[in-house]
């Protein structure tokens, strides 16, 4: 009798679980805020230099988008959530009452979908550090959920 090779297990599910702390449903303008951030993804898209797209929404109810801009060195690239937020701080007031980003697939991935995607840790400390009360939508295990951006930075950098 062979011995039963020990199966790969399944990597832990590290999305948020639905009922997050201070989550509040998405209104008419929040998912008119993700319908910004595909479109303009779509418009800009392309492979491996502009693959994330991003909406803000100023506490006066204007948006601004922007794309992720890839670069050869990867560390010189700059987030989509960082594009718009320099223009809500250029042609706004900087506030932001809520963010969102997407993600369009690679050319190799199966599934072809845009879809939503939680900022990285640098735009987390970046947009709180511009509106502590902004919001972010994000996608979890309960589908899309908009929460506070301090919940997803509990321990947020200090000078």
């Amino acid at each position: 009798m062979t011995p039963k090779r020990p199966t790969r297990s399944k990597l832990p599910d590290y999305s948020p679980a639905p009922g997050l702390i201070g989550a509040v449903p998405l209104t008419v303008a929040d998912h008119a805020l993700v319908d910004a951030a595909r479109t303009v993804l779509l418009h800009h898209y392309r492979p491996f230099w502009h693959t994330v797209g991003a909406a803000l929404r100023g506490r006066d109810g204007r948006v601004w988008t922007g794309v992720h801009l890839g670069a050869t060195v990867g560390r010189l690239s700059i987030c989509a959530e960082a594009i718009a937020l320099g223009r809500a701080v250029m042609d706004g007031d900087g506030t932001i009452e809520c963010a969102v980003a997407v993600r369009h697939p690679k050319p190799d991935e199966p599934v072809r979908e845009i879809a939503v995607v939680s900022p990285c840790g640098a735009c987390r400390e970046n947009l709180l550090d511009y509106d502590p009360a902004a919001f972010v939508i994000i996608n979890t295990a309960g589908g899309l959920q908009k929460v506070p951006v301090r919940i997803l930075l509990p321990i947020p950098y200090q000078r």
